[in-house]
């Protein structure tokens, strides 16, 4: 008869790890070295992960604005004649 998955009668591989590899340090790498280091390495990753960044040209830019200016404009006509519909309504009804 074959055991489960997951049975408590054979351990996984992974619980069978020597005890030199059980015992040590908790936190891996970052447990050892100091605040200032962990600090510069932290500004060393965020200036990595920067110059990943896809930065949009002069004209992009001005086009992205445009538009995002031009939507919120007309968000602002939008709710701003509900308000006046739901305040000459609310008028009416209440007098």
């Amino acid at each position: 008869m074959t055991d489960a998955v997951g049975s408590i009668d054979m351990p996984d591989a992974q619980d069978e790890a020597p005890e030199s590899q059980k015992k040590g340090r908790k936190g891996g790498k970052r447990a050892k070295k100091g605040p200032l280091k962990r600090l510069a390495l932290f500004y060393r990753q965020i200036v990595a992960e920067l110059r990943k960044v896809v930065w949009p040209t002069r004209n992009q830019l001005t086009t992205y604005t445009t538009v995002v200016i031009v939507f919120v404009v007309i968000m602002i006509g939008l709710v701003t004649l509900i308000d006046f519909g739901l305040d000459k309504a609310a008028k009416y009804v209440f007098g």
